[in-house]
């Protein structure tokens, strides 16, 4: 269950991963865990392990980040997801790091219904 990472370089400290229950102990409040079931403790969360995926951009932004006059792009009937974060820098940086966040290219990056 517990295992140590093998150390990078010489005088590195190995990592321990822990189980996602006793990281919610270890882990600051509002701390972002990388990936679910085993996080690295200890390991801040980068700009571009953040934009991987949509898992890990729902950690931190619930309904997704869009740009400030972005509009859900939806079939006809359904209501527009209205939740997410508005952020025309943050939403910039995400294409930058992986333009697949926003398939339906609407300017709402992993919006969640």
């Amino acid at each position: 269950m517990f295992q140590n990472l093998p150390a990078a370089g010489r005088f590195s400290k190995p990592r321990l991963l822990v189980p996602m229950a006793l990281a919610a102990l270890v882990l600051p409040a509002g701390g972002v865990a990388a990936a679910p079931g085993l996080v690295s403790v200890g390991q801040p969360l980068t700009a571009s392990s953040l934009w991987n995926n949509c898992t890990t951009v729902h950690t931190r932004y619930p309904h997704g980040v869009g740009r400030l006059n972005a509009r859900d792009h939806t079939r006809s009937g359904t209501p527009g997801v209205t939740t997410f974060k508005r952020s025309t820098r943050l939403y910039n940086t995400a294409m930058r790091y992986n333009s697949d966040l926003d398939r339906d290219r609407d300017g709402v990056a992993c919006e969640k219904r």
